[in-house]
């Protein structure tokens, strides 16, 4: 396995954290908006100390040298394109895959896309986007997404960026993220020109909402904080009805920011699954 600080796909190039034993299983983390692959280092000392590798890239949009400028550049299918082209630069065939929000959303896609390559899946917040379509109306969903038609206006970008990004970091603050992370990540806020590859992952929606996300055959958690401020409990418990595979549904007392929050449950989740279907144990099918 090759040790990677950046991976290249096209003229794109990407920011990676590589940490962990080369030889160890692989765990690809995923970050969601508008975090970025810094979200995960409570979670990855725990890995890392379990034994494992992981690789968390700054994903499309988060990084100057992967910043496209169409909004058809952030499709759900070329969101995965990338993860898989990070496993390729890692020499990694199959591994554990974790990704948070948006993060959960493309963790998702490639499970039911290319479950040769999952070994297991940690999807964290956000559930099956199956679940989400099924609870919009009866569950409330529709309700607790309204800022993904919001982010849909030209402009967003200048609204959040007022005050050098000070309306973000409230907004991010009183959903439950700490004030160390939400200054961090308000800080991309302090011109528009930092917050449009973000919201370009929801303006890409009418792209990507005509590929369709797959049930997961792989071994599948989901974990769900119950004081979550933008997913239902009934998206969240629908879920299992979009998996296949092994499945179980982890619901904790947090919020939303859950690698932050609550990394030791998250890591004590991760190496469960794992450790129940390891990498060596096969590809799953569909």
């Amino acid at each position: 396995m090759r040790p990677v600080d950046t991976f290249t796909r096209g003229a794109l190039r990407f920011e990676v954290s590589d940490a962990g034993r080369r030889d160890g299983e692989p765990v690809v983390l995923l970050h969601g908006f508008p975090a970025d692959r810094h979200c995960w280092d409570g979670a990855t000392a725990r890995l890392v100390d379990a034994g494992y590798r992981t690789l968390a890239p700054d994903q499309r949009g988060y990084t100057a040298g992967a910043a496209p400028p169409g909004r058809r550049d952030y499709r759900v299918d070329l969101l995965a394109g990338d993860v898989v082209a990070l496993a390729d630069a890692a020499a990694v065939d199959r591994f554990h895959l974790v990704g948070h929000d948006w993060g959960a959303a493309v963790a998702w896609y490639l499970a039911g896309a290319h479950p040769e390559r999952v070994a297991t899946l940690t999807a964290l917040s956000v559930p099956h986007p199956a679940a989400m379509r099924a609870t919009l109306v009866s569950g409330g969903q529709a309700l607790r997404s309204w800022y993904m038609l919001a982010f849909q206006v030209p402009g967003t970008e200048q609204v959040l960026a007022a005050r050098r990004g000070e309306l973000l970091r409230r907004v991010l603050g009183a959903s439950g993220l700490g004030p160390e992370a939400a200054a961090r990540y308000a800080a991309r806020a302090r011109t528009p020109d930092g917050l449009r590859g973000p919201l370009a992952w929801y303006r890409a929606l009418p792209w990507s909402g005509r590929t369709p996300t797959h049930r997961s055959p792989v071994p599948t958690a989901l974990v769900w904080g119950q004081r979550d401020r933008f997913i239902t409990g009934a998206a969240a418990r629908a879920c299992g009805r979009f998996v296949t595979g092994p499945y179980e549904l982890v619901e904790a007392p947090a919020s939303h920011w859950l690698p932050e929050e609550e990394p030791e449950l998250v890591a004590r989740t991760v190496l469960g699954l794992a450790g129940r279907h390891p990498v060596g144990a096969g590809p799953a099918g569909r």
